[in-house]
């Protein structure tokens, strides 16, 4: 059964390059872009692979790598890092963890994915000991996403809290404040009046990807599957959900986009052209801007979810990468303790802030203010209000939708049928989900 999974669906749109790095060299590998990096390191380190799908994840392991070889002289790392398209790399990891040959030391697996390397006996190392250290500061559900049987098989990157991100320059021209928007009644009547004065549309009617599926199910406190796992996109409360989405969609306040989704090459250009004024997306989205959409600087603004009734949890954790260290790692240990180093520790934190833009799994991070609020970071400059002013006011908001051996399949579904159906063909949603239900228990036997 073939499954396809749609998160970071930028990796599969472009060509990815590794960030340049002081002292590297390059070359075709692994059917993908290879930076060997030094970190400093002297000629008697020891060399780990590094897979990952996402370019600015190398950025951040080199920097981490400098710091782990001036903490470390006499346990130094080169690290050997590979760039490949998001399903190039997990099929290749996938395959070389079966057959024991061809697999990095250390890998990135993409949280829709995980369950799939969790499946029998996991060729994966336990974490258990190196993240034991740091466990009182992380959050606990970012770590339970990467585990099995109480073993923790992966080191979380970000929280991934989900926030809407509002270009104020639309909405000033129409006259809609965003602090105002509390309810998706309120996003109504604001997308209805930005169509009528600019005719653009208030944010996007996703099919390709489950963001904002998961945001109505998480206001609702449901989920897409049940308690064991199993699924039920037909429930009352998902039906709900795409029915408010479907009359935003009706009054002309979303619409469908290049891409299907937010986070896509060809929605950076609408989004950058100032075609849409909203995206719900996770924390993560920030590096997004900054990368691709370089017009919206000192435009965007960033808000808590609305709800269907205010009381509701304002948002949830979206997406997630655990990185981790094979089996055949040529030195676990020393793998093990880097990884945990370059993801979990304090300096990884304010790094993964500093450089990716991702709100860091340790909440002490949240309120170092020289930290979150310097002046000189990049994202605190391009944003128009400060990313952790919102984050500390939904701290307690953050819901969680599980990932199972089920969500590869309920994805692929919902986001290659499902979502088309009901936003670009306009079939009734509740039929849609009931065949959509069927489809995927059957492919689950």
């Amino acid at each position: 059964m073939k499954k396809k999974w749609f998160l970071m669906l930028t990796v599969i749109s472009m060509v990815l390059f590794l960030w340049g790095c002081g002292s590297s060299s390059s070359n075709k590998g692994a059917g993908g872009e290879t930076e060997v990096l030094d970190g400093g390191a002297g000629e008697n380190a020891t060399e780990l692979s590094y897979w990952t799908f996402v370019e600015l994840h190398g950025k951040h392991f080199e920097k981490m790598l400098t710091k782990w070889n001036e903490a470390n002289p006499d346990r130094q790392i080169k690290l050997n890092v590979t760039v490949m398209p998001y399903d190039d790399m997990h099929n290749k990891l996938s395959i070389a963890l079966q057959t024991g040959t061809g697999a990095p030391d250390i890998a990135d697996i993409e949280l829709g994915k995980f369950p799939d390397f969790l499946a029998g006996t996991p060729q994966l190392e336990p974490l258990n000991d190196v993240i034991d250290p740091y466990r009182d500061t992380i959050v606990k559900s970012r770590l339970d996403l990467y585990s099995k049987d109480g073993v923790n098989y992966g080191a979380p990157t970000h929280v991934g809290a989900t926030v809407a991100f509002y270009n104020t320059e639309i909405l000033k021209e129409a006259g809609v404040d965003y602090t105002t928007i509390k309810t998706w009644d309120d996003f109504k009547k604001a997308g209805i009046q930005v169509y009528e004065k600019t005719g653009k549309y208030m944010a996007t009617a996703d099919t390709s990807a489950l963001w904002q599926s998961s945001m109505m199910l998480a206001q609702q406190g449901a989920d897409l599957t049940d308690d064991n796992g199993k699924p039920k996109v037909n429930s009352p409360e998902m039906i709900k959900g795409l029915t408010v989405l479907k009359d935003l969609q009706d009054n002309n306040v979303i619409s469908t986009i290049a891409g299907g989704q937010p986070d896509t090459e060809e929605a950076y250009g609408e989004f950058n052209s100032g075609n849409y004024a909203t995206a719900f997306m996770p924390l993560w989205m920030m590096s997004r801007y900054t990368n691709y959409m370089p017009d919206l600087a000192g435009k965007i603004a960033l808000a808590p979810l609305p709800v269907m009734e205010e009381g509701m949890p304002r948002s949830l954790g979206g997406g997630g990468t655990g990185t981790v260290v094979t089996k055949t790692a040529k030195d676990v240990q020393l793998a093990k303790e880097f990884v945990a180093f370059a993801k979990l520790s304090k300096d990884a934190n304010i790094e993964i802030w500093n450089t990716l833009g991702f709100d860091p799994v340790n909440m002490d991070i949240w309120n170092m203010k020289e930290v979150t609020h310097n002046p000189d970071n990049e994202f605190v400059k391009y944003f128009v209000n400060n990313p952790f002013d919102v984050l500390n006011e939904i701290k307690d908001e953050i819901r969680l939708i599980k990932s199972t051996s089920a969500s590869p399949t309920i994805n692929n579904v919902l986001c290659t049928v499902t979502l088309n159906e009901i936003f670009e063909d306009g079939r009734d949603i509740t039929e849609a989900l009931n065949d959509a239900q069927a489809q995927i228990e059957q492919e689950l036997q």
